[in-house]
């Protein structure tokens, strides 16, 4: 199986032709108020225009109210969501898009009661906690994650091209998420380093196929 690979917290149009001439299969877009990657609604639309033709667009929101989650959806009407806070399941799914749900993996979260909890969710995403709801930049301890689950799982939360094969080996994620990992400062994006974060991810699918 292939595994997945999105990059996110991008705010520049250049950022976004790279992560796309290097094969990434997601682009996520901040849309949190409070982050130095906040994207606002009014700059979505031209980010999204240098997305290619099979490059998925994901907007990410904490907490937002419903007209922020439109507006942004207005801009990018073929984007999968993330919710990234402390949404309930009929949060999520009000919208009637695809929609993944990020898991703070602080001590004694159960992803198993995760995944009954959002069983309309297309995948968990598992992320370090922080009070800044992820964009921590340090891994969690991936021995935590059951083997046996039913649902896709998407990893993020520290990861590198050092990291990212060890990663890809020991969890086998449907996909996995990088941000600040491929950054030279927060939302300045480095091509070399994205290539790299593909490459190894690549590496690690081509060592452990299965």
């Amino acid at each position: 199986m292939r595994t997945r690979i999105k990059i996110c917290g991008l705010k520049r149009e250049a950022d976004v032709a790279a992560v796309c001439a290097a094969g990434a299969d997601a682009v996520g877009f901040n849309c949190y108020p409070k982050s130095p990657r906040y994207v606002a609604p009014n700059r979505l639309r031209a980010l999204a225009r240098e997305l290619g033709p099979f490059t998925v667009p994901v907007l990410l929101f904490v907490n937002a109210a419903p007209d922020l989650v439109e507006a942004a959806r207005d801009a990018v009407p073929n984007a999968v969501l993330q919710f990234h806070g402390d949404e309930h399941e009929a949060d999520c799914a009000r919208y009637g898009a695809v929609y993944m749900r990020a898991i703070r993996m602080s001590d004694g979260v159960d992803l198993l009661d995760c995944e009954r909890l959002f069983p309309s969710a297309a995948a968990l995403l598992l992320d370090t906690p922080s009070e800044a709801y992820g964009g921590s930049g340090r891994a969690f301890d991936w021995s935590r994650i059951p083997a046996r689950r039913s649902m896709r799982v998407i990893l993020a939360g520290g990861l590198n091209s050092d990291n990212v094969m060890r990663a890809v080996q020991t969890v086998r994620p449907y996909a996995v998420d990088v941000s600040s990992g491929v950054e030279e400062a927060p939302g300045i994006k480095s091509a070399t380093r994205i290539r790299d974060f593909i490459d190894a991810v690549r590496r690690a699918d081509q060592r452990d196929p299965q």
